[in-house]
């Protein structure tokens, strides 16, 4: 397209050359008879000429100009592209784990350095049926939590201890428990109230049946209505140190709520007597062993 453009911008100003040469040519016939005026032409007609090759010339290289430009632009495309399918490519080497009830798989190792220690699956009962909610991954600092397992029991038991879960709900090591959804009418109504009443019973149990509904509330209380959810969307729960909790939902914080009570409820919903998922708990107290 380039190329052509340049052609026809050539042959206009050729044209123009030539018809003012022409021109200056008649004019010297006229002025100064047939002879001398011939004469005139044909040196205006070599000028003409002369000017002819010198635009020919610059346009040449005009259009190498282009040329060059364009293949450093398809080069550089080259490149880009083979820089993200090289990305794409290293995604595809981190190492996952699948929650084999619902196929979804979680990365071994969070961007922020966490790892995981267990996946599983929460299940809501809805009309007497079993409905799969989300599966989820917890993710932990274990450096941290290899050393507070290690000054609080000492020597690792023979199998996790109420001690051991009871160490990790009570601290504020960094926790995330990374949730993605798979029941896909699921609406961020749904999970506002379910989060509601599950951090509220676990308030409950750990305040000797004292109710808390205020704080149970600002965990999702300021998400969006308008957040929707399919199967595959993602939610993270969040304890970091200082015993501050944090809720993000498809990557946007909703809430970051400083209470050590909470952050306790939170994870003892995981960790607990009544754990939404008892063998996710046993295999997290296996990971837990490893680390003394």
């Amino acid at each position: 397209m380039a190329t052509t453009s340049v052609e026809n911008v050539t042959a206009k100003a050729e044209a123009l050359v030539l018809q003012k040469a022409t021109a200056i040519g008649e004019v010297a016939k006229e002025n100064v008879g047939c002879e001398n005026g011939t004469k005139v032409a044909e040196d205006q007609n070599a000028i003409a000429e002369l000017a002819k090759e010198k635009m020919n010339c610059e346009n040449r290289t005009k259009v190498a100009e282009a040329e060059e430009l364009s293949d450093e632009s398809v080069q550089e495309d080259k490149e880009k592209t083979g820089n993200e399918v090289r990305k794409e490519e290293a995604k595809e080497d981190i190492a996952v784990e699948v929650e084999p009830k619902t196929g979804v798989s979680f990365p071994v190792k969070l961007n922020d350095g966490k790892q995981l220690n267990c996946v599983g699956l929460r299940k809501k009962s809805m009309l007497g049926l079993g409905i799969k909610i989300y599966g989820f991954g917890i993710y932990a600092d274990n450096e941290k939590l290899k050393e507070l397992l290690r000054s609080k029991i000492g020597k690792a038991p023979a199998k996790a201890t109420k001690e051991m879960y009871q160490t990790v709900i009570d601290s504020d090591a960094g926790m995330t428990v990374r949730i993605v959804i798979v029941f896909s009418n699921l609406t961020m109504s749904m999970v506002k109230k379910n989060f509601d009443e599950g951090l509220g019973a676990s308030i409950k149990k750990l305040t000797g049946g004292k109710k808390n509904d205020e704080l149970a509330n600002k965990v999702m209380g300021h998400a969006s209505e308008d957040i929707k959810l399919t199967s595959g969307s993602v939610i993270e729960i969040s304890r970091l140190p200082g015993y501050t909790l944090q809720a993000r939902v498809m990557d946007q914080v909703v809430s970051n709520v400083e209470s050590e009570l909470l952050c306790k409820a939170y994870i003892h919903m995981y960790l607990g007597d009544d754990a939404f998922d008892k063998d996710a708990k046993e295999k997290l107290g296996m990971s837990l062993l490893s680390l003394f």
